[in-house]
């Protein structure tokens, strides 16, 4: 029995039957910890159509199987990246970024220290650390002597690998000022009309990872001054999103800063976390030793 996959230029794909769902979201779950509730049902379909039609595969069941018995685990990468949503823009929930500029540098700068280490975790394709960059840059100035470094997770491989390269379309600046761009954007010409790259001194502060919240080990060692986990936890439970919100804050600093989603509320973590301001977090106690 077959469907239209509308505006996928594939032409027809099969249906997704009752079994082959239960079974990818319980793969999704077990992987990631992403859980897909039934309303999802048609993303799915429509993430995984193009795939499909790649292998040449006639039915959601046969994928499945190519999927499982692939031993190098590529295919079980190149599922979780399309599963996954990245949605995300330069500035997103603007306060943050003056948070950090207005209180942040100001405090760590008023304790003598000359160094800052950020966590954006769930990064996507690099808008969220890239701004962070810009706004660290901007509170200190360039040649500021302070040793900056950025750490820049996700778990889908393909939207790091963009993060990496920093290259966007110009569109994708249209909320930023024509200050802000020339100070940090490179403009392309000839073949790259239309792209911009971000500079290569916000760049070197940034390093890209890959990290499965679900994963047993996150490989992160020390402890940073504030993590960004904006409109991330949303895709699991209950259960996940309290261990993930916990296992983060206990890289943070004593009195470091937690940053959530517009979308997001944690005060059922009131034991570990008090409330600043919206979506702005600050570390009750000096946290677990690393």
């Amino acid at each position: 029995m077959e469907a239209p996959a509308e505006n996928l230029g594939i032409g027809r794909i099969p249906i997704l039957n009752d079994g082959d769902f239960a079974r990818f979201r319980g793969l999704i779950l077990k992987q990631a910890g992403i859980h897909l509730s039934d309303h999802k049902r048609h993303l799915l379909v429509a993430r995984l159509a193009r795939r499909l039609h790649e292998l040449s595969l006639s039915t959601f069941s046969n994928y499945y199987e190519y999927l499982t018995a692939d031993a190098s685990g590529a295919e079980l990468r190149n599922f979780i990246n399309r599963i996954t949503t990245n949605k995300t823009s330069f500035f997103r929930e603007p306060h943050h970024f003056e948070f950090l500029r207005e209180r942040i540098i100001p405090e760590i700068r008023q304790a003598g220290r000359r160094e800052l280490r950020i966590w954006s975790a769930g990064c996507s394709t690099g808008e969220e650390p890239y701004s962070i960059a810009i706004a660290v840059r901007e509170a200190l100035g360039t040649n500021n002597g302070w040793d900056v470094r950025i750490l820049a997770s996700d778990i889908d491989t393909e939207v790091l690998a963009k993060g990496e390269a920093g290259t966007y379309g110009v569109e994708l600046l249209n909320e930023i000022s024509p200050e802000r761009r020339k100070a940090n954007f490179l403009r392309g010409y000839g073949r790259f009309e239309g792209l911009v790259q971000v500079r290569p001194e916000l760049r070197r502060m940034i390093e890209f990872r890959r990290i499965n919240f679900n994963d047993h080990d996150w490989a992160v060692h020390g402890r940073f001054d504030l993590i960004f986990c904006r409109n991330v936890i949303i895709y699991f439970d209950r259960q996940l999103q309290e261990r993930i919100v916990e296992r983060l804050a206990a890289h943070l600093k004593p009195a470091g800063y937690f940053f959530s989603g517009h979308s997001e509320n944690l005060y059922w973590l009131a034991d570990l976390l008090t409330a600043v301001q919206a979506t702005v977090y600050r570390l009750k106690h000096g946290g677990n030793d690393q």
